[in-house]
């Protein structure tokens, strides 16, 4: 059961961000491993079960990422990431093709929320083809994710809409090329308790009609055809 991030917690990440080598991780690997890891790894775990009991069709699969950075994608920084992070997600072959849930966290803050790690072109094709057919669902959508305070939509845009909404609310959605539904904050003392938890199950339960609509976009048919 998750009891919280420490202080060790945060001083790890702020150690191996400035240390970023292997004699001075493995001189602080055991902190890592009962300070960082397996509080997230406990963190993920309650989540998981909590949106399966939420969605026990699914077919939900948790991930926690690794501190080690992949050898071939380095580009200069050291051998280990400064942060974790989690997803909750149905499994894939693409990976990037299926929304997923998520919680970060870093030396300087944390996040969480919904979204894909780079949507596909054709996923966001099929975004655009569902809400010219029927703009009345992402409408209310859009209404309700604008008339709340914890979550904001982030997107990564096209430099040219790829097509023009029938309504001004969802111009955000044909510009985008990626996006995410997130909610940002620096570190705080939730993080240190089981607070964060119901945090973490209200912003998802709120999240959970997003991810009804974005989970069956891969079944829609291929626009382009």
């Amino acid at each position: 059961m998750f009891t919280g991030f420490t202080d060790e917690t945060v001083d790890f990440m702020w150690g191996i961000r400035f240390n970023n080598e292997r004699s001075w991780f493995e001189a602080h690997k055991e902190t890592y491993l009962t300070q960082f890891y397996r509080p997230m790894a406990d963190l993920a775990g309650e989540m998981h079960d909590f949106l399966t009991r939420q969605r026990p069709e699914a077919g939900l699969i948790c991930k926690v990422t690794r501190i080690y950075r992949d050898a071939r994608r380095l580009h200069g920084r050291g051998p280990y990431k400064d942060g974790l992070w989690f997803s909750v997600e149905q499994p894939s072959q693409q990976w990037t093709a299926r929304p997923c849930f998520w919680f970060e966290l870093m030396p300087e803050g944390w996040s969480y929320g919904l979204g894909y790690y780079m949507a596909k072109p054709l996923t966001m094709a099929k975004l655009r083809a569902r809400m010219d057919r029927a703009p009345g669902v992402m409408e209310e959508l859009t209404e309700r994710l604008q008339s709340q305070t914890e979550f904001q939509l982030r997107t990564e845009d096209y430099r040219r809409p790829r097509s023009a909404p029938s309504r001004e609310i969802l111009l955000p959605w044909y510009q985008a090329k990626s996006f995410s539904i997130s909610h940002e904050a620096p570190l705080g003392e939730e993080l240190f308790s089981r607070e964060i938890v119901g945090r973490l199950q209200r912003g998802f339960s709120f999240l959970l009609p997003y991810y009804d609509y974005f989970v069956t976009l891969e079944a829609d048919p291929d626009p382009r055809e």
